[in-house]
């Protein structure tokens, strides 16, 4: 571990947490969820869609950097990020697709000694993510004992501006977030750590990266993101003009699937876990939530085999990818945390789903 400090948890939460100004008189009564620092000053207010047409737009990620085997710069950001265990905490929220990503990866690249956890609630309302112990696997700030996740980002920056979201990837030397940024996240998870494991399982190989890019793409423009654009919608052309593209996508996938056990071909890839974090989250929340409702994955043959293979993956430590999946966070965040799609708080009973059912898959193409 890093030379640094760990500090005193008894101070630091009103240390960090900032002032509050409270929503806008239009927003006030939607319930206005999902709010933002603007120069260090927490403000609680929705997406911003009316200037978009209905759209919803995503945030771009504000810290890019990397960390590397040997703690040179990567491809954004600054040096000095050297791969080293215990250096690095990682704060999620199980709900979140974006964080579950690097939840995959600490446990397919046999990270888990390396990098500890902290879980935030999945109720995210007026403070944002808050680090109550209130639900079962919410853990709290297992570092600092910070309230607020905001007030991580306000202790990289006093000053800092923007959303609050989780991964965020913590480096306790430096005492600043070096990602928060998913895709790039479990990029450094996939080689940066291999001398301190000796698990050099490849998900970004060199040979495949130019054929993964535009997948990639495509699944994040109208899947991964497609289903919040279709969700987060507030007229009925920006909603149809996202949920259209999402069901040509899963389309194109279930075909794709019909011949070949991963979106690559025989070699498991990031494009796979990236595509999983939304298609495990699809039926319970995003067919009736997000509207994004023509058809479920249990009604795509192979799309629901590939995802139960990838729910029941079981990584080289003796985890699974199970492990990372919190059905009761997810269920409850999407249905308590958006009053402006879901005023009343009704949480849904929702379908049975039976994901231990074997998939298939490895008889159908290890011929």
């Amino acid at each position: 571990m890093g030379t640094g400090a760990r500090p005193d948890r008894r101070s630091v939460a009103a240390e960090f947490s900032p002032r509050t100004e409270p929503a806008s008189p239009a927003r006030q009564g939607q319930g206005a969820i999902m709010g933002r620092l603007v120069d260090g000053i927490w403000r609680d207010e929705w997406y911003d869609t009316d200037s978009q047409g209905g759209a919803f737009q995503r945030d771009t990620a504000r810290y890019r950097n990397w960390i590397t085997a040997d703690g040179s710069a990567g491809p954004s950001g600054e040096g000095g990020f050297k791969a080293e265990a215990g250096r690095y905490h990682l704060y999620v929220s199980y709900a979140c697709p974006w964080a579950n990503r690097a939840l995959f990866f600490r446990n397919l690249k046999s990270l888990r000694p390396l990098i500890e956890v902290s879980a935030v609630h999945p109720d995210m309302l007026a403070e944002g993510w808050e680090f109550r112990t209130d639900f079962d696997g919410a853990t709290g700030d297992r570092v600092f004992g910070l309230p607020f996740a905001r007030d991580l980002y306000l202790r990289a920056n006093p000053r800092a501006s923007g959303r609050v979201t989780v991964p965020i990837l913590w480096d306790l030397e430096r005492n600043t977030i070096v990602s928060n940024e998913s895709a790039e996240i479990i990029r450094m998870f996939d080689s940066a750590f291999d001398g301190l494991t000796g698990n050099d399982d490849r998900y970004w190989p060199e040979d495949l990266r130019d054929a993964i890019e535009p997948v990639n793409e495509r699944i994040y423009n109208t899947v991964n993101n497609g289903v919040y654009k279709a969700g987060f919608a507030t007229t009925q052309s920006a909603y149809e003009a996202a949920v259209h593209p999402l069901f040509d996508t899963l389309d194109w996938l279930e075909d794709r699937l019909a011949t070949r056990r991963y979106l690559m071909g025989d070699r498991i890839t990031e494009a796979d876990w990236r595509l999983f974090s939304t298609l495990v989250r699809f039926d319970l929340v995003y067919h009736q939530h997000f509207k994004c409702n023509r058809r479920r994955i249990v009604d795509y043959p192979n799309l629901w085999a590939y995802t139960r293979e990838l729910y029941q993956w079981r990584c080289p430590d003796g985890s699974t990818i199970a492990d990372t999946i919190h059905f009761d966070h997810i269920v409850r965040h999407y249905h308590y945390s958006h009053p402006t799609i879901n005023p009343h708080r009704i949480i849904p009973i929702n379908p049975v789903i039976d994901w231990t059912e074997p998939h298939g898959r490895d008889a159908r193409f290890d011929r």
